[in-house]
């Protein structure tokens, strides 16, 4: 069963709790808008762009013209990197 309830009515309903409610209340909120505003988002450009440097890196290396790393050499290297 969904309920609906107009802003205005949440309002009222905020002002009716309790002070330690509403503080509570409040720091959830603030909370919550933090970690949204900390979200790093990645553009459709930035994307775009690695896309793009990915697909002209498997054009070299079917050419010849840039080394291919096996998947074994991938993991390696990044276990070296801690």
């Amino acid at each position: 069963m969904k309920a609906t309830i107009s802003l205005e009515s949440l309002w009222q309903t905020i002002q009716s709790l309790s002070l330690n409610n509403q503080k509570w209340l409040s720091s959830k909120l603030q909370e919550n808008i933090r970690k949204q505003e900390d979200t790093e988002y990645i553009s459709k450009e930035e994307i775009l762009a690695g896309i793009d440097a990915g697909l002209k890196d498997l054009k070299l290396m079917r050419e010849g013209k840039l080394e291919v790393m096996s998947a074994e050499e991938f993991l390696e290297e990044l276990r070296n990197e801690k």
